[in-house]
């Protein structure tokens, strides 16, 4: 592991100790295709068309299978600027009948947050100040230990803890913590879902867009396609340093990946899991990004399985210390997978997709389509060599409609939440 980690550890162990009280611009190409069009139930035998022609798909292997409609996947096509089209690099049924419950059931009717044994069983649970609801005008709170704000914007999903400064050892930053309507009222625990660029995820960002993953909630919660989750939207305090992992592109800030990844896995987690209810185990723990993000995220989860153990990579920069400037070596053999591989050994969850969009600027041209051939190339490779199996811990998504931007990230995310948080 990184030596970058020790500065964090002690911080981490202190505070556990205290439990919940602490001591951008996107800029992100030919390839090898994936070999299965796959459904996440495990049945390799559908695949979706949104063309409005839902006569027949054909499985790679030769035989014939049934057609699903784009809302049998959880897309809105109202909400779209198009399809989603998987072809024989990508997957593509987001099956809402698998979605678990607490009895183990598989009605998607009863679908809810997994519960720690006190909430099981009915046991009053420990208050904290982050169990406060919130109010009909924003108001500042200190919750544990940190100054905050609370406040509603009306979303049918949830609410929202804002930290403007976020202090945690020599860090200071600002996170969205995002909270289902739930929450308040009782023991609950629920999953975590960490995501990249925070600055883009509920609000616009930089660049305009925003991911609005409130609203991509609301339509999956009103779907019962996902349980609840609570959602931590952490900005960046240098993007481009804090997402890459090796010099990329001369002028360009770099390398801070390992210690920006021990200080998610190490300190933030451990005020979040301090200050809420979570359901803390590697396997409820997901980190999503795009663009240089999906890069940071899927690092995350091959570095720090024992942290990250599901990973959503959108658009990803995989291409990063190999195709900066011209296009480089294989990826079996760059810096990336030698940090990666004894991760992959256990095979943490992940989806991966790309867009097919080449015009409108550079960042669809050259950008996007780095990160397609890379994208091909990586989930050969996670097949071949590590063993991953598509539609069970490897999904995979070509979105012929899609771009290098957040319009096409927030359009993709509830299917990708579908596949992350099945059991």
């Amino acid at each position: 592991m990184p030596t970058s980690r020790a500065p964090w550890a002690a911080l981490a162990l202190a505070l556990a100790a205290t439990y919940c009280t602490p001591s951008t611009e996107r800029t992100d190409g030919t390839s090898a295709a994936v070999d299965a069009a796959v459904r996440v139930d495990g049945d390799y035998d559908a695949a979706v068309r949104v063309d409005g022609d839902y006569d027949a798909a054909v499985r790679v292997d030769g035989d014939y299978a049934d057609v699903v409609s784009p809302t049998d996947v959880g897309v809105d096509e109202d909400a779209t600027s198009g399809p989603l089209e998987p072809d024989a690099g990508s997957i593509a049924e987001l099956d809402a009948r698998s979605v678990p419950t607490l009895d183990g059931s598989q009605d998607p009717g009863d679908a809810g947050p997994s519960g720690d044994s006190a909430a099981d069983a009915g046991v009053s649970c420990r208050t904290r100040d982050t169990d406060a609801p919130p109010r009909a005008a924003s108001f500042p709170a200190r919750l544990a230990g940190q100054d905050a704000w609370i406040h509603d914007e009306r979303s049918a999903a949830g609410y929202f803890h804002t930290y403007d400064a976020l202090t945690l050892g020599p860090d200071t930053r600002k996170i969205h913590v995002f909270l289902p309507r739930s929450y308040p009222a009782g023991c609950q625990r629920y999953p975590v879902l960490y995501m990249h660029d925070g600055d883009a995820v509920f609000f616009p960002g930089p660049v305009g867009k925003t991911w609005d993953v409130q609203r991509v909630l609301e339509q999956a919660y009103a779907a019962q396609q996902i349980r609840e989750v609570i959602v931590v939207a952490v900005h960046p305090l240098e993007r481009e340093r804090e997402y890459t992992h090796v010099p990329w592109l001369p002028g360009h800030a770099c390398c801070g990946l390992p210690t920006y990844t021990d200080y998610l896995a190490d300190v933030l987690k451990a005020f979040v899991d301090g200050a809420y209810r979570t359901d803390s185990g590697p396997q409820q723990t997901i980190i999503a990004g795009s663009s240089h993000g999906g890069l940071a995220a899927f690092y995350a989860a091959t570095v720090r399985g024992d942290v990250f153990g599901r990973a959503i990579a959108m658009s990803s920069s995989l291409w990063v210390g190999l195709d900066s400037i011209t296009v480089g070596g294989p990826l079996s053999t760059s810096a990336l997978m030698q940090a990666s591989a004894p991760g992959l050994a256990a095979r943490p969850r992940l989806y991966l997709d790309w867009g097919l969009i080449r015009t409108g600027g550079t960042h669809n041209s050259l950008i996007e389509a780095r990160a397609t051939a890379r994208g091909r190339e990586m989930a050969g490779l996670l097949q071949q060599s590590y063993g991953y199996v598509p539609g069970v811990d490897l999904l995979t998504v070509e979105d012929p409609q899609g771009e290098h931007d957040e319009d096409s990230w927030r359009r993709r995310l509830g299917p990708a939440l579908q596949f992350i948080l099945r059991p």
